[in-house]
């Protein structure tokens, strides 16, 4: 017996084709960034496969809004260790004397 329901993976490639009317709209560095999306989603097709599928489109944006939030935090550790660096620069430089 074969299965009776389609795969998250099909399921998204079908969204994907509904939205390519959509995506041709859009200018070529938009185009980019809304592929990235889909990437994104497929990135988590193997979780979203464990999610009930009442709509599919829920599982793809859950999928693109973790990828997201990892991004972010990703992007804010970067900017505290900067923030760090630039506040405190003797600590990149331990033979530097600072005068007060």
């Amino acid at each position: 017996m074969g299965r009776t329901e389609p795969t998250f993976r099909l399921l998204l490639e079908r969204v994907e084709a509904e939205w390519r009317d959509y995506r041709r709209s859009l200018t070529p560095a938009e185009q980019a960034a809304f592929d990235g999306l889909f990437q994104k989603a497929r990135a988590h097709a193997s979780a979203a496969t464990n999610q009930a599928r009442l709509d599919p489109f829920e599982a793809i944006l859950m999928s693109i809004l973790l990828e997201h939030e990892m991004e972010l935090r990703r992007l804010r550790q970067r900017v505290h260790a900067l923030h760090l660096a630039e506040h405190n620069p003797s600590a990149d430089k331990p033979n530097q004397v600072i005068s007060t």
